[in-house]
């Protein structure tokens, strides 16, 4: 008789593995047919219509970054051939993809990065970890650009973000944790979200034409959150109005780097691909191409995230 009870499984089975895929590709249409007022029923995202834009850098645009941040960083106008040399052997900007005209569906995504306080709501809906990373746990990531009594200033001390900073960008957060915030509001909304490939992010921040910076090609020192702008730290969302890209997107140069979920392998580690810059960078690295690597569990002082609308 076990093969008439086999029989009588199969079609439930057979049925359960139709309905997954209908639902699959039912989810698959839905998220490839975004709409500018499916999008904008929510004001915190950004429509970004489909089509091509020019993605990555060539030597021109490097070899300015490299000057860019040679101008800044040198301390007199003699030295700042020099300086630009020994970035160009560090190679900084050659992990950039090459200048090209890519083309991409429509996305929707989110005007600002997200919060301190947009953050502290999932922590103490969900109990997942704050912010924050031990100084022996800092130490063995390596990468010490800050030393931990600049960290310090960034912990938050339980499900409490430090004060005045509830407009400022999360940071002190890995890969993992922006996923499970990313799961943990989709469900809150009913939606469904997830992080920007590098491709997306980058033409949301640089529109069409291949521009350097949100604003144009041309630097300019006022324009953002950067290591000359004096403010040493984050600052609030959408302080910026010169990084607003011509879309809309606030933050698109400086405050924080961001995770997106472009992932790369070396050895045995998985590594987010980050773009923007941070509050302690020089220009150079403020152009939409920029972009670096790091292994997912990172935290960070300078590392932030925003979403993808589906």
């Amino acid at each position: 008789m076990d093969w008439v009870r086999r029989i009588a499984i199969a079609p439930t089975i057979i049925t359960i593995i139709i309905l997954v895929i209908a639902s699959l590709n039912i989810q698959l249409a839905f998220s490839q047919s975004i709409t500018r007022d499916r999008c904008e029923l929510d004001p915190n995202f950004v429509f970004i219509p489909a089509g091509d834009f020019i993605a990555g850098s060539d030597r021109t645009e490097r070899e300015y970054g490299y000057y860019l941040s040679a101008q800044s960083l040198a301390s007199n106008a003699e030295r700042i051939p020099r300086v630009a040399q020994q970035l160009q052997l560090q190679a900084w900007f050659e992990r950039e993809s090459p200048r090209q005209r890519q083309s991409l569906p429509a996305f929707c995504i989110r005007r600002n990065l997200i919060t301190n306080a947009d953050y502290q709501a999932f922590v103490l809906a969900t109990g997942h970890r704050p912010p924050g990373i031990s100084e022996a746990e800092y130490q063995e990531q390596g990468f010490l650009v800050h030393s931990y009594d600049e960290v310090q200033n960034y912990l938050w001390v339980g499900s409490d973000y430090p004060s005045g900073t509830d407009q400022h960008p999360v940071v002190l957060i890995s890969y993992l944790d922006a996923i499970a915030f990313a799961q943990w509001k989709g469900q809150q909304d009913q939606k469904t979200y997830r992080l920007p490939t590098v491709e997306e992010w980058e033409k949301a921040a640089r529109g069409t034409d291949g521009r350097y910076f949100p604003w144009g090609n041309q630097w300019q020192d006022e324009a953002t959150n950067w290591a000359g702008s004096g403010i040493n730290g984050t600052s609030a969302i959408a302080t910026f109005l010169l990084s607003r890209s011509l879309y809309g997107v606030e933050d698109m140069a400086g405050n924080v780097f961001e995770y997106t979920s472009t992932l790369q392998r070396s050895g045995i580690q998985t590594l987010a691909v980050m773009k923007g810059c941070s509050w302690d960078d020089s220009p150079g690295f403020c152009r939409a191409a920029y972009q670096h690597t790091r292994p997912i569990n990172s935290r960070h002082i300078l590392f932030g995230f925003r979403l993808i609308q589906e």
